[in-house]
C-alpha cells in the first residue's frame, strides 16, 4: 500500500468487535505480529483484547474506536478517548502485512484531527511500555515527548497480556495539539 491509496475512516460498530478483535491480536501477538514491527511477543503471551473489552470502548460515553478501511477491509483501528481537555490514544493496530507505508502515520494524523477539531482538546496522551524503544522514537518523531511519568504495569490482569518479564511499566507520551496546529 502506497500513502496516496484509497483509505476511508469511520466509527466501529459492535458488528466490527471481532473483526477488530483479530486486527489487534495480529498485530501485538502471535506469529502474525512478528511480520510486523509492532508486536509485543518477546514482552507478553495471551491476548491483548476480547470482543467483550471492545464492545465496551464501543459503548463508551466518551469513547470511539476509530477504524481505518481500504476496500472494505479493515487495515488499522485505534482507541480515542476524551477525557477533559484532553483526549487518550490507545489499542493502536496496524495489519502486520501493510506497515511500513504509511498507514500508521494516517491514522494517527486523523486521531489527532478528531481529538484536536472535533473534541476541542488541547493535548492528546498515550501510554506505552517502556522497553518499546523503537514505537517511542516512533511517537517520537511524530511531535510526542517522553513525560517521564510512569505507571504500573498491570501484573495479574491477564486482559492485558501475560508478562515474560518483571520489569514492565508505561510511560506516558504527551503532545500538545495546539502547537501542532500552529
Amino acid at each position: 500500500m502506497t500513502e496516496t491509496e484509497a483509505l476511508t475512516f469511520r466509527t466501529a460498530r459492535a458488528a466490527d468487535a471481532a473483526a477488530i478483535v483479530d486486527l489487534v491480536e495480529s498485530a501485538y501477538r502471535g506469529e502474525s505480529g512478528l511480520r510486523g514491527w509492532t508486536t509485543e511477543s518477546n514482552l507478553l503471551d495471551g491476548r491483548r483484547t476480547n470482543v467483550d473489552d471492545v464492545l465496551t470502548l464501543i459503548a463508551g460515553p466518551h469513547s470511539q474506536l476509530l477504524l481505518a478501511e481500504r476496500d472494505g477491509k479493515l487495515m488499522a483501528c485505534c482507541q480515542l478517548e476524551q477525557r477533559g481537555d484532553s483526549g487518550y490514544f490507545g489499542m493502536f493496530a496496524v495489519d502486520p502485512l501493510a506497515q511500513g507505508a504509511g498507514l500508521g502515520k494516517r491514522v494517527l494524523a486523523e486521531a489527532e484531527r478528531i481529538v484536536g477539531e472535533t473534541w476541542g482538546c488541547a493535548t492528546l496522551r498515550m501510554t506505552v511500555i517502556v522497553q518499546r524503544d523503537e514505537l517511542i522514537a516512533w511517537y517520537g518523531r511524530r511531535g510526542y515527548r517522553r513525560t517521564g511519568q510512569l505507571e504500573p504495569f498491570p501484573y495479574g490482569d491477564e486482559r492485558f497480556g501475560i508478562p515474560r518479564r518483571d520489569d514492565l511499566r508505561f510511560e506516558v507520551l504527551l503532545k500538545n495539539l495546539t502547537e501542532a496546529a500552529a
